[in-house]
């Protein structure tokens, strides 16, 4: 394995923390999913073809870490809360803390399908093609999916405001 390789993945590893944030929502699991998608990637370095895109390749070890650990958590039947929503219960930022746990608690409410799509393209930024890539779905697929997305995350922020009221 090369140094450049793994210069490389280092470099990606702020964009790959930030989608895994955005689909576990929790800042512990994201880092253990980041690792673990590293440690896979530099085993596994010879799988990865020069001259393709690493991010893409990168996003897919990230998406099916988490997969993994979505599906070994539901057999293990345990259930975590997230220790970041009292993290600043009656300090300035409550307010902004208080929009972001909504927004986060929307998102959780989202099929899994949806919160992958968001990661990638609304939180990340990537481009519609790179995504559906990285997801290994069709870009219309993609396309009608973050529509959907958007949809029912606008809705559950409304349902929250107009109940607030």
């Amino acid at each position: 394995m090369s140094n450049s390789l793994e210069n490389d993945i280092a470099a990606l590893l702020p964009r790959l923390r930030r989608f895994a944030r955005s689909i576990t929502f929790h800042r512990e699991d994201a880092d253990d999913v980041v690792q673990i998608a590293v440690e896979r990637a530099l085993t596994r370095s010879a799988q990865w073809e020069p001259g393709t895109r690493l991010d893409s390749w990168m996003f897919r070890i990230v998406k099916n870490a988490w997969i993994d650990e979505v599906r070994a958590r539901a057999r293990r039947d345990q259930l975590f809360a997230p220790e970041e929503e009292g993290e600043h219960v009656g300090d300035d930022r409550a307010e902004a803390q208080q929009q972001r746990m909504a927004i986060e608690q929307a998102l959780r409410r989202l099929s899994e399908e949806h919160r992958m799509v968001i990661g990638l393209v609304l939180v990340d930024g990537m481009p519609y093609k790179e995504a559906a890539e990285v997801l290994e779905i069709p870009m219309g697929t993609l396309t009608s999916r973050l529509a959907r997305a958007r949809e029912a995350l606008q809705a559950l922020l409304s349902d929250r405001t107009r109940n607030k009221e």
